[in-house]
């Protein structure tokens, strides 16, 4: 069976734009793509795509194929055919498209800022967590027709990786959240998360477009291309008839944060946010600053924010068991991590306040330092700390505190205990699995 030309696949595409890489998700006139999985051959459940009635199936295994069958369409390597297609449609689109990276807050920051543009223009903006080589194309694939902007989030753990996703994405404008210590290991520290996050930046160069930098971030301001256009915007103290445009004045930031900004017509807008904490408060800052540019009316922003909820485990304060919860487990590194806690600290007494700190992975050889540290101002913000996971071992030896090996020890312990007029801060990277805390909790 030969290869089929990419013309030909795109067409497929086309008249069968609706994707799928679970062939359990199929329904007709779907196109399933099978490709090699860290766990299963997608190309293997090609047959069973069909059947469901995928009109058509990539594929990069000729074995597959039986002769004849024109409703299967072989590919050299399923992945990079998919990357193709997203390549090539990009290739069609004209909207506006902002890319959003970052060591921490890039979920958060698209779901504000797809909140705020929401209110203005019909928004397509990555799914969940979809921000990698695979998810990205998907993402793009499925930007409906009548899309007016596109928001784009880009994950990476490696140099080189945000690059190829602008040339997938091939993004107009641009947003760093911020450099922290995340993916050290692949990155190779602190100057390497630099160098990778801001290919973003460099990307935006070369195509004349516009980065959005926050000068409240350490880094951002020196990693502009010299040939991108740059929009700044930071926080101010100054009286709120003198913050200029792109500015927005902090008035709280605990038990939720509270701001000030112009409109485009000079008014003072006050919003209340449901988020906390000055790590929050950039990522509203972002999603004010895009939707200024984007000529979004300043009250709309405003009802933007107001309206909106965290979910997936994010900044959500919830009560659970009869136990009240500060959540933010759904990932972590050592800077986010630090951000969340010192937030925590400043709304909770130190009397009433319980952390439980899962470790945080992909850290490489600041992973033992980093874990100390964390766990170090765990016992300065709380007066109750519980740790969980392997790299959390020798800190909780080293601060008496107590530790647990996975979730399910932690859970089993947990409920045994009684918390009241305590309120829990939780946080760990998602390889903890520190919900199972919630799964668990007694009924109310």
């Amino acid at each position: 069976m030969k290869y089929v030309d990419p013309s030909e696949l795109y067409s497929a595409y086309r008249k069968h734009p609706n994707i799928q890489i679970d062939s359990r998700k199929v329904s007709g006139g779907d196109l399933f793509v099978g490709f090699v999985g860290t766990q299963v051959d997608g190309n293997n459940y090609a047959a069973k795509a069909l059947a469901q009635g995928a009109a058509y199936v990539i594929v990069d295994n000729a074995e597959v194929c039986p002769a004849g069958d024109e409703r299967y369409l072989l590919v050299e390597d399923s992945l990079a055919a998919l990357q193709e297609l997203a390549i090539t449609h990009r290739k069609q689109q004209r909207m506006p498209t902002l890319a959003i990276t970052g060591s921490n807050g890039k979920t958060t920051t698209k779901e504000l800022i797809n909140a705020v543009m929401s209110r203005q223009y019909r928004v397509h903006a990555t799914p969940g967590n979809y921000n990698n080589h695979l998810g990205l194309p998907l993402t793009v694939l499925s930007t409906p027709e009548e899309t007016e902007m596109l928001i784009l989030e880009m994950g990476a753990n490696h140099q080189g990786e945000i690059a190829d996703l602008c040339v997938i994405g091939r993004p107009t404008h641009g947003l760093i959240t911020n450099i922290g210590e995340a993916h050290l290991e692949g990155f190779g520290g602190i100057p390497g998360v630099i160098a990778g996050k801001g290919e973003l930046f460099d990307y935006l160069g070369t195509q004349r477009g516009v980065c959005f930098v926050n000068e409240d971030e350490e880094y951002l301001s020196e990693m502009v291309d010299p040939n991108a256009r740059v929009i700044y915007f930071r926080e101010s103290d100054a009286p709120s008839k003198e913050v200029a445009a792109m500015e927005i004045k902090v008035l709280q930031l605990h038990p939720h944060i509270r701001v000030e900004f112009l409109s485009g017509h000079g008014e003072t807008l006050t919003v209340d946010v449901e988020l906390s904490g000055r790590h929050n408060l950039q990522n509203v800052k972002a999603a004010v600053a895009v939707g200024k540019y984007f000529k979004v009316p300043g009250r709309e922003i405003a009802t933007a924010l107001a309206g909106y909820r965290s979910e997936n485990h994010r900044s959500q304060w919830m009560e659970q068991g009869g136990v009240k919860f500060y959540w933010d487990a759904y990932n972590a590194n050592p800077s986010s991590t630090m951000a969340a806690l010192n937030g925590f600290g400043e709304e909770i007494e130190f009397s009433a306040a319980t952390a439980v700190i899962g470790e945080m992975l992909e850290l490489g050889s600041t992973s033992a330092e980093a874990h100390r540290r964390i766990a170090f101002r765990a016992g300065q913000v709380a007066g109750q700390v519980a740790l969980v996971g392997e790299a959390m071992r020798e800190p909780a030896r080293e601060f008496e505190r107590p530790w647990f090996q996975n979730s399910n020890d932690l859970a089993t312990w947990f409920w045994k205990q009684d918390w009241s007029g305590q309120t829990v801060f939780v946080k760990g990277s998602r390889g903890n699995k520190l919900e199972r805390l919630l799964e668990i909790a007694p009924k109310e």
